[in-house]
Order: C-alpha cells, then structure tokens, then sequence
C-alpha cells in the first residue's frame, strides 16, 4: 500500500487509514485486537481515534489491540469535547488547560507515551485559537505529540489556523458528494504543505450499497445517479477511494471499517491495478459548495 507524508512531519502513512470509531466494542477486546492486527498486517499503518468515542473506551480497547507492535504504526487521536459528569453529553472545550489535561488521560488510555496526530475535534472562528495552537506546540515540545492539525470543514476556521499555526494536517469530509474542498480548501492546505486526512469518503455508504437520499444539497435522485455510475466501475469503493487520494493535499483516507469481510474488500480495493476515469465520475453531478463559515 502506498505510503504519504504528513504534512512536513516524518510521518508516513498509509493512504488508507483505518477508522476506529465504528468499531463495535461490545464485541469485546479480542474482536479489537484481530481486527486491528489483520488491518495491519495487510499494509495499514494509520489508525485513528478521539478521546470522544465511546467515552474514551475507544481509546482504551484501541490502545490494547495495538501495543503489541505500537512502534510500527501511527495513531491519531482528538481532543476538544469534554463529556459531562452525568453522561448526558459533551461540551465544547478548545482551551489550552483542557488540551494539556486531555493528552495525558488519552496517552493513559492508549497506553503510549507519545501521540503521532493530535487534533482539535472541531473548531470554530470564536475559538482561542492561539491558545490552542500554544497548547499543540507546548506539547510537540515536550514530545507528548509529534505533529498536530484540526478536525473542521469550515473554511473560516481552516484559513486561521493555516495563518497562526505550524500545523500538520486537517481532518476534514470529502468525497464524490461532498465536493465542497476543493472551492479553495485543498489548493490552500497543499500550498502551504499541510495534508488533509478525509473522513466520510464512501458518503455513509452510499456511494457503494446504500440507498440514496437527499445529502448536502443533492436529491436522493442524485445521490442514485452517482451511486450508479460507481457501479460502472471495477470497483466502487477503489474508485471512490481513489477520487479523494488524487489531489496532491489528501494523504489518507479514513474508512470506519466494522468486520473483516469489509476490511478484506477494501484491502482488495487497494491491490486492483485498473484506472478509472476520475474525471468522468467528476462530470456526473455539480460539485456542491460551502453555504456557511466561509
């Protein structure tokens, strides 16, 4: 599997990042631990996390399955939202004390004495934003992380902190029906060599065998045309995979991958050498745009 760097880090990653948060704990650590290792040992080296999931038990299970062989891989994990005491939900929180108080219980519970990613889950123009930055490079600093960046589709926010800080990445949502990057966002992040890690790549799943509906602006006709395009292809995911990791920005794609049978059709994915037209899928439908946080 191919291999990017992030950003100007050392890091390298491979373009398909395992995404923790569909795991299905109740399972049980050991569901965890083969998952993870049969996600390795066919070429992921890139998994991530959020001390939000699960109430950090995702760090935790997470964090068991992979230190047998920690030092071969990378985790990403995110901070930013504080649960409540009673459980009820979360609160918003990107301030320096939270972010320094936050790594230290999520490097507990990942059973690791560094952090590959850090990121800010979220973020908004209201947010102390240096103050956040100042807390990242306090860390790098003291080698609790080795690069950092934020979890946000806002352009707003992306540009102030691409202009404030030395980030590494952004996390953001991209693929064939959520085409709102590419107005401005992935042409600024790879000018200034920060690399975006996608998420909702496969749209839900219904750019692969999900029945439509109405998402981001197009109808669920629309999200049916282009799910019938895919189907055109030698293989949907590869293709819709392959859309995201064409721009010179994007270096991993992260997939929620809840069983081995998805596992092995994505690994697969990724061994089948056949082309598709890219530009073609691109044709099919408008590229929606952001309406808010420009």
């Amino acid at each position: 599997m191919k291999h990017n760097k992030l950003g100007t880090s050392k890091i390298e990653v491979s373009e398909i990042a395992f995404g923790c948060m569909s795991l299905e704990l109740q399972k049980g650590q050991q569901y965890v631990n083969s998952l993870l290792r049969k996600a390795f040992e066919g070429g992921i080296n890139f998994f991530d996390t959020a001390d939000l999931y699960d109430q950090g038990m995702n760090e935790e299970m997470v964090g068991t399955a992979l230190s047998p062989f920690r030092d071969d891989v990378f985790i990403s994990t995110k901070v930013g939202n504080k649960w409540r005491e009673d459980g009820s939900g979360w609160d918003w929180n990107p301030s320096k004390e939270h972010i320094l108080n936050g790594v230290n219980e999520s490097l507990r519970r990942l059973q690791t004495d560094h952090i590959d990613v850090y990121m800010l889950h979220g973020g908004t123009i209201d947010d102390p934003i240096d103050e956040s930055i100042e807390a990242f490079e306090s860390l790098k600093k003291q080698g609790k992380i080795r690069a950092y960046g934020i979890s946000s589709i806002r352009p707003n926010t992306i540009r102030e902190w691409v202009n404030r800080s030395n980030m590494d990445v952004v996390m953001m949502q991209y693929s064939l029906l959520d085409r709102r990057p590419e107005e401005e966002v992935l042409d600024l992040l790879a000018d200034h060599d920060i690399s975006v890690i996608t998420r909702g790549t496969l749209a839900k799943g219904m750019l692969i065998d999900k029945h439509g509906e109405d998402y981001l602006g197009y109808t669920a006709e629309q999200v049916e045309k282009m799910r019938e395009a895919l189907k055109q292809t030698d293989s949907p995911i590869k293709a819709s995979i392959d859309y995201v990791l064409q721009h010179p920005a994007v270096a991993s794609a992260v997939l929620g991958i809840r069983t081995e049978d998805q596992l092995r059709e994505i690994l697969d994915s990724r061994l089948d050498s056949g082309e598709t037209d890219l530009n073609q899928l691109s044709n099919i439908l408008k590229p929606n745009l952001y309406e808010e946080h420009r």
